[in-house]
Order: structure tokens, then C-alpha cells, then sequence
């Protein structure tokens, strides 16, 4: 099969620590040629924290770039020599204030394939214990126990918007 799309050349257009966008000349399989804009970012480390009763810990916190209020699991960008779900728990207590007991990979996906490159990778915590620590302002307005079915329902009420909380809590339903 030789259905690869053919890369010619790249050409940096920006780039941060947090982000490197370039444009890629491609060649598809039938000789259509273009330019691709492509995103890549580091990895993102989130964390599904759940108690015995299948509450989940969320944030709430404006996303700007989408002019909404939404709720959402803590999670972070991982640094380059950060151990992942290291890094994921660190994101559970600066972010809610919650120091989880446990981590357990529970799925790694990317959300936009397309055009960005950014793994999404999502930690189930089974419990968490509180810090006494408040958390970041610049994180979340609210943090809150909700059940898992009430979840479910703020994403279909558009409450719940960012990819990998809506994956995370569909994941969580296949969960005993």
C-alpha cells in the first residue's frame, strides 16, 4: 500500500517552550501537492481523581480561547526530563489541593492528529487526600466532587468541553 503522504521540507514558523508551529510541503498519494500547517506541543498530564462513591474531582476555570466557563480534570504540560505520571499527580495537588493515593494509566490519545501533535495522557487516581495547601488562582475558580453521571451530563449540556475530560469520563464509565 502506498498511501503515505510524501514530506518534502519543513520551515519553522514559531516556537516556545510550550509550542512549535511550522508549515510542511506534502505531495498526497495522487500528486496533489500543498502546504500543512502543523502543532507540535509537549505531552499534557491529566488525571481522572475518583473516590469510592465514583465522584470525580474537577476544576472550574475560564478558557479564553473559547470565551467559556467549563469544568475540567487537573493536568499539565510535562517537562522534558519530568516522569509523566509523576508529573500528573504534581498537577492533581498544585492545581485542586487533592494529593492522590494512587496513579494508574488509563488512556493516552492524540486529540487533534490532524494538524497537532500533543499527547493527551490520562492517569485514574483512586482516591486523594486533601493538602490543607490552597489551590492556584490561576488554575481554577472552583473545585468540586461531582458524580461520575452527573459528569456525563455536563458534558452533554456543554459544561464539560475539553477533550480529555470528555475522555476521561467516558473512560471512567467502563470502569467497575
Amino acid at each position: 500500500m502506498t498511501a503515505q503522504w510524501t514530506i518534502h521540507g519543513e520551515t519553522l514558523v514559531d516556537e516556545n517552550r510550550h509550542i512549535r508551529l511550522s508549515t510542511v510541503d506534502i505531495t498526497l498519494p495522487d500528486g496533489v501537492t500543498f502546504t500543512q500547517y502543523v502543532v507540535k506541543m509537549p505531552p499534557a498530564a491529566m488525571t481522572l481523581v475518583m473516590n469510592d462513591q465514583r465522584d470525580v474531582l474537577l476544576m472550574r476555570r475560564h478558557r479564553f480561547i473559547i470565551d467559556q466557563w467549563v469544568w475540567e480534570l487537573p493536568g499539565g504540560y510535562v517537562a522534558t526530563a519530568e516522569d509523566v505520571e509523576i508529573a500528573a499527580a504534581r498537577e492533581v495537588e498544585e492545581e485542586t489541593g487533592w494529593r492522590p493515593r494512587s496513579m494508574e494509566h488509563l488512556v493516552t490519545f492524540q486529540p487533534a492528529i490532524g494538524s497537532v501533535d500533543q499527547p493527551q495522557i490520562i492517569y485514574l487516581a483512586c482516591g486523594a487526600d486533601p493538602t490543607g495547601t490552597v489551590p492556584d488562582v490561576n488554575e481554577a475558580s472552583e473545585i468540586r466532587w461531582w458524580p461520575l453521571d452527573d459528569a456525563v451530563d455536563m458534558i452533554a449540556r456543554g459544561e464539560i468541553v475539553g477533550a480529555s475530560t470528555v475522555v476521561a469520563v467516558y473512560r471512567a464509565l467502563s470502569l467497575t
